[in-house]
């Protein structure tokens, strides 16, 4: 309910308009481990932290290797709706040392040139989601989890990170989208 998927969209219309070619993935992947992963935030019964740990890391690797690393290499910019620092927060937020997939990850994974964190009280965001109607995944969609998913948020310290008060309406979260873009990584949105 952050809206991160809206401002993605419009992100990449943007960027497309102002002659930078970009693409757009998502994290889970739709690939075999992504479905998955999917259903069993749905509805599926839940698994240990660990294996449901290993099974984002897979389809990353699989996703970095098939669309993250190609599209780089051809020059364009990836809009990608979650990577590591989701996994790093959420999983984190199941028990696991979030310190130490944080630092799995920079090393294992492409690092990003600018994430954008939009921060949003979990309450509020549900309440968006509530709204579109569609039901809530039952593994992740929690005020109480997403709290502690939001307290592992706050303590990140990467370089790449900006935070973007996503509580506002959509326009003034997508004119810190551009700032950021602009800012981050010198290219000029409208």
């Amino acid at each position: 309910g952050a809206g991160k998927s809206t401002q993605q969209r419009r992100l990449a219309t943007a960027l497309r308009a102002s002659g930078h070619p970009c693409v757009e993935t998502r994290e889970p992947t739709d690939g075999p481990l992504g479905r998955r992963i999917r259903e069993h935030a749905r509805d599926g019964p839940r698994v240990a932290p660990e294996v449901e740990c290993a099974w984002f890391v897979e389809d990353r690797r699989e996703h970095v290797r098939t669309v993250i690393d190609p599209a780089l290499a051809a020059g364009r910019i990836v809009l990608c709706d979650r990577y590591t620092l989701s996994t790093v927060a959420y999983q984190g937020a199941r028990g696991l040392d979030w310190r130490q997939l944080l630092a799995q990850a920079e090393r294992e994974f492409p690092l990003p040139d600018l994430v954008l964190l939009f921060e949003i009280d979990p309450v509020f965001g549900l309440a968006r989601v509530d709204a579109r109607g569609a039901p809530r995944d039952a593994a992740f969609e929690r005020a109480d989890y997403l709290r502690e998913v939001a307290r592992i948020f706050a303590a990140l310290d990467c370089a790449y990170l900006a935070r973007i008060d996503a509580s506002r309406d959509e326009g003034a979260i997508f004119a810190d989208v551009c700032a950021a873009v602009a800012e981050r990584l010198g290219l000029a949105v409208a």
